[in-house]
């Protein structure tokens, strides 16, 4: 059986901070989806929740402090090899709740966040909005009792087109992400030695020219030196000596 693995992706996300938000005691539900082709670890879970974390003011704003870890391992697999497109990266959605003294929870903000492509260390800060209900009533519901309207698909933050009859939002916070991305895939190794390869190719051509140059200088001095002696050796006796002795009467 042939293996259609491409190459499997590793990623340690850490919810660094969340600030912007109007009530405290705050925490995020998260979950990771996996395109087409893609796949994970069966015990590995995809989603998980962090801590709830007071916030504190720093300078406008105030600031929720996770710096909570989580960590996923995923596998792409191209079954098809005639395709040519690329592959589509899996996505982080999460959503920002509050929690108050009487265990009220309110739903405080949605934000969705696209796995970098490239790996290495990544820090990016996501915005976040929360669907709103008109009206005093609404209003006065969601301070005393808590709940707000939620959305029954959290991947609905991230549609192309939104439909906005009859539904409105309002922005809310934000959240930083620190993200560290590994990549492994035999094709990253092969390239790498056919690189070598042809380095060292070129090397050995270099060399070779090299050897060659000198090779033709040292044949072409011995061709010269050859054609030098036949022709002294075609001179008549007489001239060769009088060559010679001009330089003695000379002096």
């Amino acid at each position: 059986m042939r293996n259609h693995t491409v190459f499997t992706f590793f990623i340690v996300c850490v919810s660094v901070s969340a600030k912007g938000y109007e009530y405290d005691n705050l925490y995020i539900h998260f979950f990771l989806e996996l395109p087409n082709n893609w796949s994970s670890v069966p015990f590995l879970a995809l989603s998980g929740v962090t801590q709830t974390c007071r916030t504190r003011t720093l300078g406008k704003d105030n600031v929720a402090f996770f710096s909570h870890p989580f960590s996923f391992e995923a596998f792409f697999r191209k079954e098809d090899e005639t395709e040519g497109s690329l592959p589509q990266w899996p996505v982080l959605y999460f959503k920002v709740l509050s929690l108050d003294f009487w265990q009220r929870y309110r739903t405080e903000g949605y934000g969705y966040l696209v796995i970098p492509a490239t790996p290495g260390c990544h820090s990016l800060t996501c915005s976040t909005w929360r669907p709103l209900q008109c009206g005093t009533v609404a209003e006065l519901r969601r301070f005393f009792i808590g709940g707000a309207p939620e959305l029954e698909d959290s991947s609905y933050v991230r549609g192309d087109r939104l439909s906005r009859f009859g539904f409105r939002t309002e922005t809310t916070g934000s959240v930083s992400f620190t993200l560290h991305c590994m990549q492994h895939a035999r094709a990253f190794v092969d390239a790498g030695t056919l690189k070598k390869k042809r380095q060292s190719v070129l090397d050995q051509l270099g060399g070779y020219s090299q050897q060659g140059s000198v090779y033709n200088v040292l044949e072409a001095f011995q061709r010269a030196r050859r054609r030098m002696q036949e022709a002294r050796e075609s001179l008549p006796r007489d001239l060769i000596n009088t060559t010679t002795l001009v330089p003695e009467s000379s002096a």
